[in-house]
């Protein structure tokens, strides 16, 4: 296995959530426009932001653990899939749950690189450190 297949599969799920954690954020945003005093509104964005500190933590989490990412991800795929999909069309449904899975997907194709040694791959240095040996012989004194 090449070590770049390791390091994209690697980073792709990462990224890929961190880009999800900014798109839900982004739907909090509707709340300024409500017309609500400045403490309600606060309050109210704190409120639509709660998914999206949910989604950070998971990032958090999974950093280092890509089964409990892959785990999390996929859960909440499929948790807000059964929620929202006799309330909403499928096409919002497929945006919000669509990313969840495939990035839970990713995870576990991280996890299985990682355990047949892309990792051991990844850290090893390209180059070789040169050893510089004597290859002359020690001068007699005399």
């Amino acid at each position: 296995m090449k070590k770049s297949v390791y390091a994209w599969f690697r980073w792709i799920p990462r990224i890929m959530s961190i880009l999800f954690a900014i798109f839900i954020s982004i739907f909090a945003l509707d709340v300024f426009a409500e017309g609500y005093g400045f403490f309600t509104t606060i309050w109210a964005f704190f409120m639509h932001l709660l998914p999206t500190f949910f989604i950070i933590l998971v990032i958090i989490v999974s950093w280092k653990r890509e089964w409990l990412g892959a785990s999390f991800f996929l859960l909440l795929g499929i948790f807000y899939a059964a929620m929202a999909a006799q309330k909403q069309h499928f096409l919002a449904v497929l945006f919000i749950s669509g990313p969840l899975l495939l990035i839970g997907i990713l995870f576990i194709i991280s996890q299985i690189l990682k355990k047949k040694g892309g990792e051991k791959m990844a850290k090893k240095k390209t180059t070789k450190k040169k050893t510089t040996k004597k290859k002359g012989k020690k001068k007699k004194k005399r």
